[in-house]
């Protein structure tokens, strides 16, 4: 199974951390999730600034080859191989 490689940052400003986290998932498309939110505050501001990194999570997709090296070669560009099962 394979699915996009694919992440994005968003920039959001807010002065309590859940409003951060509400502001970044509304601005998260669906099929995606959040993978970090680190936050700054600056001196003499109440104002936090997250600059929130969301993974895209949608579009596996299954591939089948005879043996690994062919199916690794199977792997487009900006893809990640999830999992392999034998049969």
């Amino acid at each position: 199974m394979i699915r996009p490689r694919e992440t994005r940052t968003i920039t959001v400003q807010a002065e309590e951390l859940d409003e951060i986290q509400d502001l970044i998932r509304a601005q998260t498309p669906a099929g995606w999730e959040t993978i970090s939110a680190p936050v700054t505050m600056a001196k003499k501001d109440t104002t936090m600034t997250a600059a929130g990194t969301i993974a895209r999570r949608d579009g596996v997709t299954e591939i089948e080859a005879d043996d690994m090296a062919a199916l690794q070669a199977k792997v487009p560009e900006g893809y990640q191989l999830l999992s392999v099962r034998r049969l």
